[in-house]
């Protein structure tokens, strides 16, 4: 027996926020970032919006990249001072992220994060408020997903939590506020929602309910990110929708290694962080190559390359000439193709190369990757994508 989970409701398209008027409480607390959403109206709007809907309204602000236990702490804290029956979290991924877990500890205040970590283990949640989550950047797809991590630096750990349970019931896709994105976010986030679809579709957990969603994801960003990036406004409202699809997909199918090596590698290097959907890009190609000795794989990818509409009279043709694609998709987009272009010093790589490998085959997306790994392969495979060598394992 499979599972199949997604928020009640998914409002989107021009005008969704209006939807939060509708909404049906007494109070809403709104979780947000670091000031984004306030200086373009979007906070004021949602704060209206929610007072017409009769509420009252308490804000928790400055939601830190990567949030912090400290702040999920504090943001239960708050929660469960105001007490709400509303979760409103707006915002990229970390504000919804953190919302998420904050939730979690709202309606369950003895609970620790050592008691969550463990995959589909929460209680049951909606016991004193709902969640509604409003995405502003386009990748992510936390608004429809059932994931969230945060981080304990002191501990120097990262938290995956994963549950059903933490799967909003209210997802608001509204295009407006994706419209001043910076390039480069449109580049990263892009690729990542491209990442997660091509993974869901290849996933182990893949099923007849996901495909649809991850195909379709596929072929709308390889139809509107290379326009999104040069601000075409209808081709960001398409590129919000697609990040939604493979979300949906990917949170029902899970990942893959694409994944694992993100995960274990955005701040590994002394020369600076490398942001997760850049590392998915560059990762992407070279994972796909190595899938593809996997005849299951093999078969999907080239159902994906014909799906899109691409070149190859044979499975392998297809395969190249959807590699292909994504490495043309970078170069539009200002990718670095390697880690030694991204400026991974040499020296650096070889040192840490083996912890890495073996990190990320622990990842927790390596299990439902389609080809098994070693961590003897994934160092032959970081490799591959420090030189830009051929993937022939």
């Amino acid at each position: 027996m499979a599972r199949f989970t997604l928020p009640r409701d998914i409002y989107h398209g021009e005008g969704a926020l209006e939807e939060l008027k509708n909404l049906k409480g007494k109070k809403a607390i709104v979780v947000v970032g670091g000031g984004a959403m306030k200086r373009q109206g979007f906070l004021a709007k949602v704060e209206d919006y929610l007072k017409e809907a009769g509420m009252e309204v308490a804000l928790f602000e400055g939601v830190e990249p990567d949030p912090s236990v400290e702040t999920v702490m504090k943001g239960a804290k708050a929660m469960q001072e105001f007490e709400p029956d509303w979760i409103v979290a707006m915002g990229g991924g970390s504000p919804i992220d953190a919302a998420k877990a904050m939730w979690a500890f709202y309606e369950y205040p003895e609970i620790t994060f050592e008691d969550l970590i463990t995959p589909f283990s929460f209680p049951e949640l909606r016991q004193k408020a709902k969640f509604a989550a409003i995405p502003s950047t386009s990748g992510t797809a936390t608004e429809v997903t059932a994931f969230s991590v945060i981080t304990d630096y002191a501990k120097g750990i990262k938290y995956p939590l994963a549950d059903f349970n933490i799967t909003p019931d209210v997802a608001i896709v509204d295009p407006a506020l994706v419209a001043e994105l910076p390039v480069k976010q449109v580049a990263y986030t892009g690729m990542d929602a491209l990442t997660h679809a091509i993974e869901a579709y290849v996933s182990t957990l893949n099923c007849p309910y996901t495909d649809p969603l991850a195909l379709k994801a596929i072929e709308m960003v390889f139809d509107y990110l290379p326009a999104s990036y040069r601000c075409n406004m209808e081709a960001r409202a398409k590129m919000h929708d697609a990040q939604c699809l493979a979300g949906m997909a990917f949170s029902n199918a899970l990942l893959g290694i694409v994944h694992s090596m993100a995960h274990k590698t955005g701040a590994a290097f002394s020369t600076g962080h490398i942001t997760h959907g850049l590392a998915n890009a560059m990762y992407l190609p070279y994972v796909i190559k190595y899938n593809a000795k996997d005849p299951v794989a093999a078969k999907r990818y080239a159902e994906i390359a014909r799906f899109v509409g691409l070149g190859g009279a044979s499975e392998k043709a297809l395969i190249n000439s959807l590699c292909e694609k994504i490495n043309e998709f970078n170069v539009i987009l200002n990718i670095p193709a390697t880690l030694k272009d991204f400026g991974i010093k040499e020296d650096e790589f070889k040192e840490k190369l083996s912890s890495i490998a073996e990190l990320a085959v622990g990842d927790a997306c390596t299990g439902s990757n389609p080809r098994s790994i070693t961590p003897e392969q994934m160092e032959k495979l970081f490799t591959c994508t420090y030189y830009g060598t051929e993937v022939d394992f």
